[in-house]
């Protein structure tokens, strides 16, 4: 089957080796062509211009956009729409927002165009593993697009149609919720385990929970490999960035009322983990001493009972 891959970051040129390797004509172009002509000695065909890529596909044309959510994503699918023919196929495969495939699937269905949104799962291992694919759109180019889904999935079941415009952005959301509250959840048991009476070896550990363990998984498994690499994580600074969808995630929770409450506090942890010095832990300590004449440090000096100001009459602890 004929299919374009437009965009060849960490998922996408993954994702176009898996579609060759299983037989299909995959056309690519990337923003930088040197990473397309990579693809070229695999058995790709690169074009240099955006624009080129409808003229290199035969009839009904599939572009699958695997670019940076927001403004990259939305000038690619301007750029290409006008180029494309009545019936033809564009897939979002990105971490858009759900609310913009609404609006764009219709925008797209007003020009003959069929639109869909396919969250896609299965990061840097993809490759060898297959890819989780959950896909809203029009149900006529998901069943045409199904080979290419077949090909990329892990061998069974990997992907299903979640419903219309919108629905397979919002169900990765969903999921990438959950990742970020399992990954919280594994952090800080580890952070447990470190601070025992015991020099714990945490690979081993992470390896044994995932032999029959009720918390066993793949995110365990990377922990093991981690830990195996570092044991105590030495080179890493504990620095979480966000893509944006857990911010998603509680929004929805908010604006439909559903409480999420381990989810929302894994998003907040990460937004902490990027301050060097929390201003607000500044303010809790500076009360504490003011209250109750709570030991602070000053200039990274721990300040003893005995250095700071008189306590406060009442002595509260807080």
């Amino acid at each position: 089957m004929d299919v374009a891959m437009v965009g060849l970051g960490r998922m996408g040129a993954n994702m176009a080796r898996r579609l060759l390797h299983g037989g299909h004509r995959v056309v690519v172009w990337n923003r930088t062509y040197a990473k397309a002509e990579e693809l070229v000695a695999e058995g790709a065909e690169a074009v240099r211009e955006l624009t080129d890529v409808p003229d290199a596909l035969t009839a009904p044309r599939v572009v699958w956009l695997m670019l940076p959510q927001g403004e990259t994503t939305q000038a690619a699918l301007d750029t290409l729409a006008p180029l494309l023919d009545e019936g033809d196929i564009l897939i979002d495969g990105g971490n858009s927002y759900f609310k913009e495939d609404i609006v764009r699937g219709e925008a797209l269905r007003a020009k003959g165009l069929r639109y869909l949104d396919v969250g896609t799962s299965g990061g840097i291992w993809g490759l060898q593993v297959g890819y989780c694919m959950m896909i809203g759109g029009e149900r006529s180019a998901f069943e045409h697009i199904e080979p290419l889904l077949a090909t990329l999935a892990p061998e069974g079941h990997g992907y299903d149609y979640m419903g219309g415009h919108g629905s397979g952005h919002f169900v990765k959301m969903v999921h990438n919720g959950i990742e970020y509250g399992l990954m919280q959840a594994y952090g800080e048991g580890f952070e447990l385990l470190k601070a025992s009476p015991w020099e714990l070896d945490l690979a081993a550990i992470a390896d044994l929970w995932n032999q029959g363990s009720v918390v066993r998984s793949w995110l365990l498994e990377l922990a093991a490999d981690a830990f195996g690499k570092d044991p105590q994580l030495d080179e890493l600074k504990g620095y979480v960035e966000d893509t944006g969808e857990g911010r998603w995630t509680v929004q929805q929770s908010i604006e439909l009322g559903v409480p999420l409450p381990v989810i929302a506090l894994s998003l907040y942890t990460r937004f902490r983990s990027r301050q060097d010095d929390s201003f607000s832990a500044k303010v809790l300590a500076a009360l504490r001493n003011e209250f109750g004449g709570h030991a602070v440090k000053k200039g990274g000096e721990a300040v003893g009972q005995g250095d700071v100001q008189t306590a406060k009459k009442g002595g509260d602890e807080g």
